[in-house]
């Protein structure tokens, strides 16, 4: 069903008193009032749907509303909804934490936070700070060109200077960047890392595991990755895995860093921990990370918490997700929805419209042929325009389009997608 565009009393409301996020609001259309959600779809105040091809952000994995998942909110509402965390504790963080820890071996504690910048935030001051209690002068950050891991100053800082962060330049902290290790550049890519470490000063590498995401969706293999990890750990620099986007089986493992040989010290989570109910991060780090501010002393301690930190309704939602993630059923359509974008790429990757077309996973990512590759290219309103008028939620990087749905999305509802992206193809654009 084609939205409608007849602006709402809370339309109106809603232009009045609230500033949103990535809009310029000066030109922004008119926001559109969801007041409902189930499955894949997203229900408007008119009585639109829209299929959610991006998962609300990314955050979505099992669809909208899902029962299970709601029910445990539920429940934990009527037991606790919220305590501090410096000297307290309750049973649904410890159990999140002993689960995602079962599933990422080799790493010892979990810390918790609000969402991936804050999870980002809190990687970047354990990392510095692991330096600092052992008296080592290591102030250095190296990170890929064209990444992005958040919004608040660390994480803008330690993704380099870009258009994203450009008015606050001059505040951000020293950052290294080095290109993509994709296909063919892996060697300069690892040349580059060596004649940086060799100065001896750096603290940590921070990456996107296997995918770049707001920066373009540029998909890379796993092996250029080992050897720049491994090269970290000859040099005894830390290493930070940002898998905000890529956990939880986007891109085909539980984990990207499932498809590497050489682990991280430290892990981000957030976006799918929670099934995208409520907003929750988490830190996992190494038992030599966590040891290095055992200490006497208070100021050896990570000085670093969070109001909301491990609420147990998020928990408690985590852990719903996490059960439904594990269920043979959500591989099994994980899988559905892999081999369906692979498809898709094999039909159209040759077509003159596009630059690239690729896929990892449930991720599917396509660049039209422009003659600039941006985030701010103006074929980005075109195209959202032209998607969101057919009732499907996408979010185009400029030129760069993406699809991450939700695992419940059936596949007519995928064969749907691709054929309206087909029609950008066509001239209908």
């Amino acid at each position: 069903m084609a939205a409608t565009l007849i602006p709402s009393t809370l339309s109106q409301k809603d232009r009045d008193f609230v500033w949103h996020p990535f809009t310029q609001m000066k030109s922004a259309r008119t926001a559109i009032p969801i007041v409902r959600a189930k499955g894949a779809y997203l229900y408007a105040q008119d009585g639109t749907q829209f299929l959610d091809a991006i998962s609300s952000w990314w955050v979505n994995l099992h669809g909208h509303c899902h029962p299970y998942i709601a029910e445990k909110i539920k429940a934990q509402v009527d037991i606790l909804e919220h305590v501090i965390f410096a000297d307290f504790t309750h049973e649904p963080a410890v159990d999140l934490a002993a689960q995602l820890l079962s599933l990422l071996p080799g790493m010892s504690k979990i810390f918790y936070s609000d969402n991936g910048s804050t999870a980002v935030e809190t990687a970047i001051k354990m990392a510095f700070q692991y330096w600092h209690n052992q008296s080592s002068v290591k102030t250095k950050v190296v990170c890929f060109k064209q990444s992005y891991h958040g919004d608040t100053f660390g994480a803008m800082s330690v993704a380099g200077k870009n258009e994203f962060n450009r008015p606050f330049w001059k505040y951000l902290f020293q950052v290294e960047s080095i290109d993509i290790p994709i296909i063919g550049r892996e060697e300069e890519s690892l040349s580059q890392l060596l004649s940086i470490l060799k100065e001896g000063d750096t603290a940590f590498f921070i990456f996107e595991p296997l995918i770049l995401g707001s920066g373009g969706m540029i998909i890379y293999p796993p092996e250029g990755l080992n050897r720049l990890i491994q090269c970290c750990r000859e040099h005894r620099v830390l290493t930070i895995a940002d898998e905000v986007m890529t956990g939880f089986g986007r891109t085909g493992t539980l984990f990207a860093c499932d498809q590497l040989d050489q682990k991280p010290d430290l892990i981000c989570l957030s976006k799918g921990l929670t099934g995208g109910f409520l907003p929750l991060g988490a830190t996992v780090c190494t038992e030599e990370i966590f040891n290095a501010f055992l200490s006497n002393h208070l100021h050896h301690a990570l000085l670093h918490g969070h109001t909301y930190t491990a609420n147990p309704l998020a928990c408690s939602s985590a852990l719903a997700s996490l059960d439904l993630l594990l269920e043979k059923k959500c591989t099994l359509q994980r899988e559905r929805i892999a081999a369906s974008h692979q498809a898709f790429c094999k039909k159209w990757h040759s077509h003159p419209k596009l630059k690239r077309l690729s896929s990892l996973g449930t991720i599917l990512a396509l660049e039209y042929a422009a003659e600039n590759s941006s985030y701010f290219q103006s074929m980005r309103d075109r195209l959202y325009h032209f998607f969101l008028n057919r009732g499907v939620l996408l979010r185009p990087l400029g030129n760069v389009l993406y699809v991450l749905p939700p695992y419940c999305i059936q596949q007519e509802e995928l064969n749907f997608i691709y054929e309206q992206i087909t029609f950008t193809f066509e001239g209908y654009l």
